[in-house]
Order: C-alpha cells, then structure tokens, then sequence
C-alpha cells in the first residue's frame, strides 16, 4: 500500500515537473519571439533610415556627375568653336591668297601675250635682216671669187692646208721641246727618288750559309750522334730528310741539305738530343716532332710579325705562311723574308714620291718573292709561281701582274709592277746586300769583259762597279754615233742571254774622236 502510495506520488511529482518544464518552455518562446519582433522592427527602421541615406547620396552624386558632364560638355562646346572660327580663318586667308595670285597670274598672262607679240615682230625683223645679210655675203662672195680667181671651196681648202702644215711644224716643235724636257727631267727625278728612298730606308744584313754547323760538348757525342752501326745518324736522316756530315771537324757536325725548313727542323732536333744525352731513334723522332712544330709555329709568327712591320691587313694566312718560310731562304746570300721587308718599304717610299698607292705598293714589295717559298718543290719561275699563289688566295690583279713581272717573266704594264721590279733590283744590288765566292765574282767580270769585246770596232772593255757596269770603248772610225746606241743594246741583250745575275747591268759605249796636230 505504502509502495503503490509512492509511486503515485513519484508519478505526480514526475507530471508535475513535465507540467512546469513545458509551462516554462512556452515562456521562454513567447519572450524570444517578442524580442526577435523587436530587433526586426528595428532592423527595417534602420534599413528605411540606410536607403534614405544611400537615396540622398545617389540624388547628390546624379546631380554632380550632371554638373561635371554639363562643364566638359561646354569646355569641348568652346573648344570645337574655337577650332571652327580658326579653320574659317584660315579659309579666308587662303581664299585672299587665292585671289591675289589669280590676279597676278592674270597680269603675267598679259605680260607674257605682249612678250609674245614683240617677239613675233622681232623675228621678222630679224628674219628679213638676215636674209638681206645672206644676199650681202652672197654678193661679196661672188665679187671675191672674181678678184681672186679662186672659188669658196678652193679658198676653204688652201686654208686649211697652210693651218694643218701650220700645226703639224708646231705639235713637231712641241713634241721635240717636250721629249727634251722630259728627257732632262725624268733621269733626275729617278734619282732622287731612289735616292731619297736608300737615305730613308737602311737595313743591316746578316749573311747566311745553306749549312749549318751545331756544336758539340765533346767529340765523344759524336760516336753517340752516330749510334750503334749507324742506326742514330739514320733515323736523324730518314725523320729530317737532311744529311748529317761528321767529318774531322772538332766538336761540330754539320748539317747539309737542299730544303731550308727541313734543315732548320733538323738542327733544332740535333740540339735539343745533345743537350737531353737520350739518343735513341724512338727519343729522335718524339724531338722531331716537337722541332717540327716549333718551326711551323715560328714560320706562322715571322710571316705574322712581317705583315705587321709593313703595315699590311687582309692577307690570307697560307701567304703568311709562305711569308714565314722565306725566313729561311737565302738569294746570294741575302736573307729572302729581309729583302722582302726592304723591298715593301723601298716601295712604298716611291709610291708616295710618286703619288701613287703606298699600302698597295708595300704589298705587292712584300709578297714580290712568295714563290721561293715553294720554288723548290714546283718546276717554274719564282715570279711566276708567286703570281700564280697570289691569284690562287684572292690577292688583285694589279699585285697578281707585279710578281709575275717582277723578272721580265711578263711585260710591265703598270707602274706598280715597275716600282716592284725597280725596288728589288735596288735591294739586291746595293753594296753588301749579297755575297757570292771570289771565283764566282771574278768569272762573273771575265764573261762581262769578254762580251764587250765580241763585238766588232770594240777596242777595249771595262767591269766596274762589282760588274754592275761596263763600259766599252769603240773605234771612232768603225762604229758611227747612231751605231753606238745600236751596239749598246746589243751588247745588253747578249748579256741578258747568256749569263746569270742579280739586278741589273748599265752598259755604257764610249765613242770619242782625236784631232791631234803639232805646232812647229
């Protein structure tokens, strides 16, 4: 009983509070809503306050855009009203302008209609002036013909026959007073032209052999240099192509043979194995090689350093290769790549005496000898095989002709080429340019001297001057004034024929005649 008491009890405890949870719930709803109207009512009232707002400020910036619109409307109004008052402006100017030059175009039209009718009426004046001028020369003519007895043609002819004969004995006389000046002027001014070109340029010659002579530490290197059965000296030979001779010479062995490079390779070869002690044909040809690329970085350098000194650009780099090697050429003893540079600026002294191109003369003097770089190894002139390089790596054809014509292989035919061929004759005969043996020297003046006297009405002949020279003495009774000129020329095509030189030769024949009586 108790426990059915307490449960209803519970029960109406339990009813109770679910009664005054939900009584409490529909409360607080009822609160919520009422302030959820409220903030609502307040946010539309704030809205309605915020568009209002946002209302006035559009209202104000419509009637501000207005304004502005409404001023640049009337700034640009003004502005196209200012360019249209001065485009009409100008208008009216040119119209002005217009009328002012039809006007005057209007009065030149008559000042040229009048112009026109004078003209017309000077014509016929002058028209009838020269016909009655005309009937005058007529009438004069015919009574000269009857006085003279001659008619106009005839007259024209005689004329012109006394003004041709008239002219020929002037331009006769003009030709003789200009062969004369010419001829008084032209050997002086060679030589000071030459002359200035010697005083300007001196160089200094060292002579050089075409063998060379290495020296030795001791004579035992050369029992080493040999080799065992000779197989050292052999492969020296077969790496060099270059003739070893170990005579009785004391401590030097000389190295012989007909290509300059390839000797140059060997001495170097030679004294770079002594000075190592290893010599053994694998170490001979190591060092061969190493010398051979020595020299041809030296040949690429000497013929580099020559362009340089000359003044020259643009040369391909096999002719300055071919410059190098001329290094190790000698002509009479006269070193080829030095005679080159003196021939390069002995020309181009003369050209500027002359006028002419300087840097085109100092080439063509330059590469004048490229081919005794090679002439060993191509059949040919030198002249012409240099030629024929010089064509082959672009060089022009004015330098083309000068190193072909350098030696007469071809006829000079510009003044470039003469100046060449003038140059290097005055670097190769110039005292102490070349050397050559005593025997060759006192032949050289025998053949000279026996030339001269082939000749019939020689009395006697001379060599001087080293055999640049010789001077023949006629008989006054045998051989005429007009001869000698004849014999002379002979006497130098002979020598040109059959014998061999440097330079060039004067033959000078002497022809003198003595009156001789004695007073008693």
């Amino acid at each position: 009983m108790n426990i059915e008491i307490a449960l209803l009890l519970i029960l109406a405890m339990a009813g109770l509070g679910v009664f005054v949870g939900m009584r409490l719930r529909r409360k607080l709803s009822e609160n919520q809503f009422a302030g959820a109207e409220q903030a609502a009512a307040q946010i539309l009232e704030d809205a309605r306050k915020e568009a209002d707002t946002l209302r006035k400020d559009a209202i104000i910036q419509a009637k501000d855009a207005v304004l502005e619109a409404k001023s640049e409307w009337e700034q640009e109004s003004r502005e196209l009203r200012r360019e249209l008052q001065a485009h009409e402006k100008r208008l009216l100017q040119k119209e002005e302008h217009l009328d002012r030059k039809a006007a005057l175009a209007d009065t030149r039209e008559e000042d040229l209609s009048r112009r026109e009718r004078a003209v017309a009426q000077q014509e016929e004046t002058i028209k009838a002036l020269q016909a009655e001028g005309e009937q005058l020369v007529r009438d004069q003519q015919a009574r000269l013909e009857e006085i003279s007895g001659f008619t106009a043609e005839e007259a024209k002819q005689q004329l012109m026959d006394l003004m041709e004969s008239e002219a020929r004995h002037d331009s006769a006389k003009r030709i003789r007073q200009i062969e004369e000046e010419a001829r008084e002027t032209a050997d002086k001014k060679a030589k000071e032209i030459l002359a200035l070109a010697i005083q300007r340029y001196a160089g200094d010659y060292v002579a050089e052999k075409t063998v060379s002579v290495v020296p030795l530490p001791t004579d035992e290197m050369k029992g080493r240099i040999i080799g065992r059965e000779g197989r050292n000296i052999r492969a020296i030979e077969a790496a060099t192509g270059i003739d070893l001779i170990i005579d009785d010479t004391p401590e030097a062995v000389i190295i012989s043979g007909f290509n300059p490079v390839r000797r140059e390779v060997a001495r170097l070869s030679l004294e770079r194995l002594i000075a190592d002690g290893r010599i053994h044909p694998a170490r001979i040809e190591e060092i061969v090689t190493k010398a051979t690329l020595d020299v041809d970085n030296a040949i690429r350098e000497a013929g580099e350093q020559a362009t340089f000194d000359v003044g020259v650009h643009g040369i391909h780099p096999e002719i300055i290769k071919l410059i190098g090697r001329l290094r190790y050429r000698t002509s009479y003893g006269q070193n080829v790549l030095q005679h080159s540079l003196e021939v390069a600026f002995l020309c181009g002294i003369m050209a500027a005496e002359l006028g002419l191109n300087v840097k085109q003369a100092k080439r063509a003097g330059l590469l004048h000898d490229i081919g005794k770089a090679v002439d060993h190894e191509i059949e040919g002139s030198h002249a012409v095989i240099g030629a024929d390089l010089a064509r082959k790596y672009g060089e022009s054809p004015k330098i083309v002709h000068a190193l072909a014509a350098h030696h007469e292989d071809e006829k000079p035919e510009t003044m470039l080429a003469v100046l060449v061929q003038a140059a290097d004759a005055l670097s190769g005969a110039r005292p102490g340019a070349r050397r050559e043996m005593l025997e060759t020297y006192v032949k050289r003046l025998a053949d000279l001297e026996r030339i001269g006297t082939s000749f019939n009405g020689v009395t006697s002949c001379f060599a001087i001057q080293a055999g640049r020279e010789i001077r023949v003495m006629v008989s006054s009774e045998d051989v005429s004034d007009a001869q000698s000129y004849t014999l002379a020329r002979e006497i130098a095509r002979k020598i040109e024929t059959d014998m061999t030189y440097p330079g060039q030769i004067k033959v000078n024949v002497i022809r003198e005649t003595r009156a001789i009586d004695y007073a008693k």
